[in-house]
């Protein structure tokens, strides 16, 4: 592996990290912020809820951007953004509050969400795309595992808003690094016109593909499962299970465990096997543990033990499944890549969001609603597959560089 390979791996995975780690760092403050500014469980997750719906609908801005302007222009702008309004949440007098500068804290980190894809297929295509991606992944590996620990730990010891204290930091060190260590991958030779026209455009010519629409939703449903479980977990393994906020994040971190290795295996497994042929499988096997976690709970189990080793293998599956939509989907717009990135990015969010909705209306502090939307979930992604995904699609799907 080359050094400027890893150092591209390291840079872009700590900036995609930064908007997760502002999700995963606030997962145990729930329950906490919920007693501390007088609301109700549903309105605390309204505020993870805003985040999400702002990386969703702003994705749409900052990929046509990074086309025109470059891809560091942009960050630069989202990861500004993003700290100013660290302090506002941090500062936050009532959850209306709390919720509106979430939003504005969610328009800021998804230029980090956004572009560093893009930037991979500026470099890379077919499985130097995929082995770059799962590098990536193992860098952003870094929040599932560590940012619910280090939320519990700061809560713990300063209270919820410290986790916003943390949020501030980690935005300054991401302009940093966009500063020093991120190269423009986009010279202004390759950048497209700057008009609504070229834009319109753009998202036209791929709103009529239906092979990037297909993989982007097998991803965005697969995605949108672990959304079920980000909305919910906090207050089904402390509120209904007991664990303490602090044991709550070493259980969040098994399942992320299982993602993260898995999607390592991504790259070898598409050049052995074709990547399309991956993701069938991987979902197929998805869809077989999301149902029968369905299946364990509506018969009566009610066991913590039980729920995480299904949530374990289950989402293992999906860890090969989500980089490799990613990879496949982007595999033929270059010349858009941002663009792409960005319309890929909020169909699947948007997808994350209304499940988030859904699942904070239907809650009832059991597992029960948050599995039923990881299975619902898990086959539409499956069907989705099945109706994209053919077998000649096998020999084309990880082609060499």
């Amino acid at each position: 592996m080359s050094s400027s390979f890893a150092r591209n791996a390291i840079v872009l995975g700590l900036l995609s990290v930064v908007g997760p780690f502002a999700i995963d760092m606030y997962l145990p403050a729930l329950p906490t912020i919920t007693a501390d500014l007088g609301t109700d469980i549903a309105g605390t997750q309204m505020s993870l809820m805003s985040f999400f719906a702002a990386v969703a609908i702003f994705q749409i801005v900052y990929g046509p951007w990074s086309d025109i302007a470059g891809r560091k222009i942009p960050l630069y702008f989202g990861l500004g953004l993003f700290t100013v309004a660290s302090i506002g949440c941090a500062l936050a007098p009532s959850i209306e509050w709390l919720i509106a500068f979430r939003f504005v804290q969610g328009i800021g980190a998804c230029a980090g969400m956004t572009i560093p894809r893009a930037v991979v297929r500026d470099l890379h295509t077919g499985a130097d795309a995929a082995r770059l991606m799962s590098l990536i992944m193992l860098v952003f590996s870094v929040s599932p595992i560590l940012a619910p620990l280090s939320g519990s730990a700061l809560i713990a010891f300063f209270g919820w808003r410290s986790v916003f204290a943390a949020t501030f930091i980690v935005g300054i060190l991401g302009v940093v690094l966009v500063a020093i260590f991120l190269k423009e991958t986009r010279p202004p030779e390759d950048r497209i016109k700057a008009s609504f026209a070229s834009v319109f455009a753009g998202y036209r010519h791929l709103l009529g593909d239906l092979h990037f629409l297909g993989l982007t939703f097998i991803g965005g449903l697969g995605m949108a499962s672990f959304f079920a479980f980000l909305a919910s977990s906090s207050f089904v393994y402390i509120d209904h299970f007991g664990l303490s906020p602090f044991v709550y994040g070493f259980a969040f971190s098994v399942n992320a465990v299982a993602f993260i290795g898995m999607a390592q295996a991504t790259s070898y497994l598409g050049r052995r096997f074709g990547v399309a042929r991956l993701i069938r499988t991987a979902i197929s096997f998805y869809a077989v543990v999301a149902l029968t976690l369905l299946a364990i709970t509506i018969a009566g189990v009610d066991s913590l033990p039980v729920l995480m080793a299904m949530l374990f293998v289950g989402f293992g599956a999906l860890g090969l499944v989500i980089p490799s939509s990613m990879v496949l989907a982007m595999e033929e717009h270059g010349r858009i890549a941002g663009t792409a990135a960005a319309l890929g990015g909020t169909l699947q969010l948007v997808t994350g969001a209304i499940v988030i909705v859904l699942v904070s209306i239907f809650f009832n502090g059991t597992p029960l609603p948050m599995v039923i939307a990881i299975a619902a979930c898990a086959v539409g992604a499956f069907s989705v597959a099945r109706l994209t995904l053919s077998r000649r699609d096998d020999a084309v799907a990880m082609p060499a560089e």
